[in-house]
């Protein structure tokens, strides 16, 4: 008897939140930099990156699974913190509990993975050292499990 092998959802699951991210044209609004994986040095402010993740097998009973954490950064050139609150909110209710929207994004790569819940962690506001920069940090715990 051989054990299945369980590929990585990890890849898959941020190219669909890239994707959910980068196709609301509400969000969008808010960060006209955009959804970036990496940043250009030029790129105007606010904008979205989809940061640093940690996954840790969460397999159970012949199923292979993951919780991933993820995590999105917003970066704002404003005093204060309404425009980055603003755009981490929307970031928030694209994300937040929302496991059927991320597996839709991500229908065509998910490849035998469910995404089986997506938890909103935390959302910390930071300053920069300039102090027209603001910097919020979000972080999302995504469960996943293969099928078959």
């Amino acid at each position: 008897m051989t054990t299945p092998v369980s590929e990585s959802p990890i890849h898959p699951v941020q190219a669909a939140i890239y994707r959910l991210l980068g196709e609301d044209e509400t969000l969008l609004d808010l960060a006209p930099g955009g959804v970036h994986d990496e940043v250009p040095e030029t790129q105007v402010m606010p904008w979205i990156r989809i940061g640093d993740h940690l996954s840790i097998p969460d397999n159970a009973h012949g199923q292979f699974g993951r919780q991933i954490t993820e995590t999105v950064h917003v970066w704002t050139r404003r005093r204060g913190n309404a425009t980055g609150q603003a755009i981490a909110a929307r970031i928030g209710e694209l994300l937040d509990h929302q496991a059927a929207a991320l597996q839709a994004a991500g229908a065509d790569d998910l490849d035998g993975h469910v995404i089986v819940s997506v938890r909103q962690e935390y959302d910390q506001a930071l300053k920069d050292p300039d102090p027209q920069i603001r910097h919020h940090v979000l972080r999302f715990r995504i469960i996943t499990a293969q099928e078959g």
